[in-house]
């Protein structure tokens, strides 16, 4: 489900400001006072919210439902969507509830006078749209299964073969067919971020259930085991698009960071020289601007139909497409409640190289000075 309203700009997204959102009714149902379960409650069958008109995805509020505090469960419907909402809009930055209703008339709109040209690519069918080795490993849902399709090239990055090269051709197609109607109808349509000046968002012509069922079913099970620290197992929300490289279109992308927990990117076509993505280790907040250590130096080449997975807040950009043109699918996924927990984190994240160095450093400064100590105490007795 994408998260409509947010930020699509590849910087990370400004800390949650609260606004004038939702309000709850109470102390008890008071999002201040209240907190998130850590761990979903799945025994827990969450209410539908479809019927209600939202500034989100009605399976987006299911979703978070289960990690409700245990005494809000069984509140009504309406005081359980008000809290989850309250919790929702802390993410949008001042004056992003009007830009989500504009973006949802607009999206209506594309939906209501484009017509696909495939329309088989619109919902999952994993038999034609996956490469067999993928698909059996996901069924087999086990790590072990996982890593035989995968190489972790460096740590934290992870490729495999993903999408049939029928699957890149049609998709290939469907773009192509979406930028002529594009043209002809003269229609303005936005780019997926700030930085891409080329590219569509696929969410907004119509493939938003179809990559929700791609992240749930496909994806998150890949997260919940190798990015668990990062809320890969409560992926909810997605921002999935698609983005051109080459004569005409975009060269290359400076050195960013995704708003995203977990990032999916798989090149789709077609001929082309360069482009290589550059990673440079991922880094909280704090530290995103330090430099990198040489074990966390790596550049991808890509082939059509290969996937590569990582943290959102993993360094990267694309170094410039020198010839033909390429053309890549990605799908930013989220967490709510990662980005909830994430608030009251108080110790270093784990994931961050920065972080994890500054620590080794603390522990070799202890041990030397403790040495120092020991040194000292025992020439004096001497």
């Amino acid at each position: 489900m994408s998260l409509q309203g947010s930020s699509t700009d590849r910087r990370e997204a400004p800390p949650p400001q609260a606004n004038g959102g939702a309000a709850s009714n109470g102390a008890v149902l008071s999002s201040q006072n209240q907190r998130l379960r850590l761990n979903p409650n799945k025994e827990h069958k969450p209410d539908g919210y479809e019927d209600m008109e939202l500034e989100f995805c009605p399976a987006l509020l299911s979703s978070l439902e289960r990690y409700l505090p245990p005494t809000m469960l069984n509140h009504p419907r309406d005081d359980k969507a008000k809290f989850m909402l309250d919790i929702l809009l802390k993410y949008l930055p001042p004056g992003e509830r009007n830009r989500a209703i504009k973006h949802r008339e607009y999206r209506q709109k594309i939906i209501s006078n484009y017509q696909p040209r495939h329309r088989e690519l619109y919902a999952v069918n994993p038999t034609s749209f996956f490469v067999p080795a993928f698909l059996k490993a996901i069924n087999d849902n086990t790590e072990q299964s996982f890593r035989s399709i995968m190489t972790e090239p460096s740590p934290g990055i992870f490729v495999f073969e993903m999408l049939q090269q029928e699957f890149c051709e049609l998709m290939l197609e469907e773009i192509e067919n979406f930028e002529k109607w594009v043209t002809e109808a003269k229609f303005r349509i936005m780019r997926p971020n700030t930085m891409n000046k080329y590219g569509a968002v696929l969410d907004d012509f119509g493939f938003e259930s179809m990559l929700d069922k791609l992240m749930e079913s496909f994806i998150r099970p890949l997260s919940r085991v190798f990015f668990a620290e990062v809320g890969g197992s409560t992926l909810d929300s997605h921002h999935g698009f698609v983005v051109e490289y080459g004569q005409d279109r975009d060269v290359d992308l400076g050195f960013h960071v995704d708003d995203s927990e977990v990032t999916l990117n798989v090149c789709l076509g077609k001929q082309f020289s360069g482009g290589e993505l550059f990673f440079r280790g991922a880094r909280c907040e704090k530290h995103v601007n330090t430099g990198a250590q040489s074990e966390e130096i790596f550049d991808y080449s890509h082939v059509p139909g290969q996937a590569v997975l990582h943290r959102g807040r993993h360094r990267h950009g694309a170094r410039a497409t020198t010839s033909g043109h390429r053309v890549n699918l990605l799908l930013w996924c989220r967490s709510s409640v990662f980005r909830e927990m994430k608030r009251y984190q108080k110790d270093f994240p784990s994931w961050c190289g920065e972080c994890n160095r500054e620590k080794k450093e603390r522990q070799r400064s202890l041990i030397a000075s403790r040495l120092e100590f020991f040194r000292r105490e025992s020439e004096s007795t001497a």
